[in-house]
């Protein structure tokens, strides 16, 4: 028990010395131990490095799970060691409202058979999710957690005992100063009034006891300088680390990004998918699968060279330049054109593309060896090529 207050009175005076000599420095009363410039250069890479790790934990997490009542309750299940219950994500509950749907209206119709293809088709996107957001989370948030919660913790325990040893430090350094001046005003020779032998005898015997409190103040000062030296070299050792932890961030950033990849790749592919069983790419559009321009055998020589190199340059193997002079002088087949409906604004990448507006209504028509993704749009007396995910084909 004595022990124990005696530690307890010792950490309280230490305590009370670094509070003095902190509120001191505040008010600039007192002087600091300023550290290198490389070395506050490591605490502010540090703190950068912390505080962005922190913003882009927190945003792929609302990336991965928009819900905010969801990220709370897995919050809870890790904090509580628990495994986190499964959850269906929202692109398989629409799926499984539309087979609900199409079960309840009829899946023979033409109505409920396409829902029970586009609701095949969310299923499969989210289980794409779901493995997208399993990876991502293993490979991208695990180890940027880890680093927050393992290793910037310890430099943030390390960087507070730094700054309890500096302020040790410091206090000594004013104790010291302090001692010298009241050693020194006590050595010196007192005036002609206080020429008393007594008055010698008490000047002797102050000049003593300073003496022996400046060399109790160096021995504190020698301690708290090596424990403060052997902080810092451990602390500047922890902030050269981080280096490390932006080489194995980036390496998970490159994981993240693969993982991300792979899930929108697989979303285009599932939805092309889609569209091709809804009847959204077909080649082309004359009705029949005869081709849309004459056969060869029925054109003239003349005609023959004149078409020919049209179909290359629609499809995308001329220069763009050759493109949109083909363009210009291909004539729409004598069937096979249609009606469609712009469903978005499209900005024109090149000449060979047209522009288009939202609601507009154009006249579109394929050629044969086209790309099934775009199409030929007509607008008056304007001509190039469109995307077809931009159209709405009308009968």
């Amino acid at each position: 028990m004595d022990f124990n207050m005696k530690k307890l009175a010792s950490d309280a005076g230490i305590f009370f010395t670094r509070a003095v000599q902190f509120t001191e420095e505040k008010f600039g009363q007192a002087e600091k131990t300023e550290l290198d410039a490389h070395f506050e250069n490591l605490l502010t890479r540090a703190d950068s490095t912390k505080n962005w790790t922190e913003k882009i934990l927190r945003q792929t997490e609302v990336l991965l799970q928009p819900n905010p009542s969801a990220r709370v309750e897995e919050f809870l299940y890790e904090k509580l060691d628990r495994k986190v219950p499964s959850r269906v994500t929202n692109g398989e509950l629409l799926a499984q409202y539309m087979a609900e749907a199409a079960s309840e209206l009829g899946p023979t119709t033409p109505y409920g058979k396409t829902l029970i293809k586009v609701a095949e088709a969310e299923k499969r996107l989210g289980g794409a999710e779901r493995d997208f957001i399993h990876t991502a989370s293993i490979n991208f948030l695990t180890p940027l957690r880890n680093f927050l919660e393992g290793d910037w913790k310890t430099i943030s325990k390390e960087r507070r005992l730094l700054q309890n040893r500096r302020l040790d430090l410091d206090a000594c350094k004013a104790r010291l100063k302090k001692a010298k001046a009241a050693e020194a005003k006590a050595t010196t020779v007192p005036d002609f009034q206080e020429t008393r032998p007594r008055n010698y005898i008490l000047s002797a015997s102050a000049s003593a006891l300073w003496s022996d409190e400046v060399d109790k103040a160096e021995q504190e000062l020698r301690v708290a300088q090596t424990e403060f030296d052997r902080q810092a070299e451990v602390t500047r050792l922890l902030l050269e680390g981080i280096s490390s932890t932006h080489v194995n961030h980036l390496r998970c950033l490159h994981e993240f990004i693969e993982s991300q990849t792979t899930y929108y790749a697989q979303c285009y592919r599932h939805m092309l998918d889609l569209q091709k069983q809804l009847g959204r790419f077909p080649g082309t559009f004359v009705g029949t699968t005869e081709p849309a321009s004459p056969p060869l055998s029925s054109t003239s020589p003349t005609t023959t060279a004149a078409t020919m190199p049209v179909v290359p340059s629609v499809a995308g193997l001329a220069p763009p330049a050759e493109a949109a002079l083909c363009l210009e002088e291909v004539a729409p087949p004598a069937s096979g054109t249609r009606k469609a409906r712009v469903l978005y604004d499209y900005e024109a990448a090149d000449s060979s593309e047209l522009a288009l507006l939202a609601d507009e209504l154009i006249t579109v028509y394929s050629l044969p060896g086209m790309d099934p993704d775009w199409l030929i749009g007509e607008r008056g007396n304007k001509k190039g090529k469109v995307p077809v995910t931009y159209l709405e084909l009308l009968s």
